[in-house]
């Protein structure tokens, strides 16, 4: 499928009342649990950057937790949804970009970027976004990445999925923890990943 008809896709499913099911399904809420366990894991967060918001379902559980946030998300319709979401608070900034054209010289110490980056049209794409990413967090700072597995983004028509981005990451950045989220349907099978940036730390995997 190509970039622009899987942005049409999007589109089209944002415009549902609970598009992917993400504040109806159990695995969604197992699977948003985790995510924000793992990205409080390091106490306050002063500056995080949520990659892909989707209708502001996670967006709305870390904006309490950050003293800044910012949301980056290629589809207007989501930043629009997210920010009526989360209305209530005015630490976030909104930015409509493609994660590899997203630029600041801010550093962030935390990202979360969570069943985004096998939209992404190839391999090379995927790994200049993992540079960018890894450019942008700070030393010490942490990255909480999800994906369904390889074998579900290779149905869908993806190029890559959580084994083969988290075997990117390890190159640059160091796994903390690996946490399985798993439904009911075959679909439903996710890997989280917590990651250090390795500046002044050093720990082992426990995956």
């Amino acid at each position: 499928m190509s970039r622009n008809k899987r942005y049409q896709s999007l589109d089209l499913e944002l415009a549902s009342d609970d598009p992917w099911r993400l504040d109806g399904s159990p695995f969604e809420r197992e699977r948003h649990t985790q995510m924000l366990r793992l990205s409080l894991s390091q106490g306050v967060i002063t500056h995080a950057l949520e990659v892909g918001c989707a209708a502001g379902a996670f967006t709305e559980k870390l904006a309490p937790h950050c003293k800044r946030l910012t949301v980056v998300d290629v589809m207007p319709r989501a930043i629009g949804r997210a920010c009526q979401r989360t209305k209530r608070w005015s630490h976030i900034t909104w930015i409509a970009s493609d994660i590899q054209q997203f630029s600041t010289s801010e550093l962030f110490d935390l990202i979360v970027v969570a069943e985004v980056l096998y939209y992404l049209e190839d391999i090379t794409d995927i790994r200049a976004a993992i540079r960018n990413l890894v450019q942008m967090l700070a030393p010490g700072g942490h990255l909480v990445f999800g994906s369904a597995r390889d074998a579900a983004c290779t149905r869908w028509g993806h190029a890559a999925g959580a084994e083969a981005v988290i075997t990117m990451l390890n190159e640059t950045l160091i796994e903390v923890e690996c946490v399985q989220c798993q439904g009911e349907s075959a679909n439903e099978d996710c890997l989280l990943v917590y990651f250090r940036n390795p500046a002044r730390f050093s720990i082992n995997s426990n995956c």
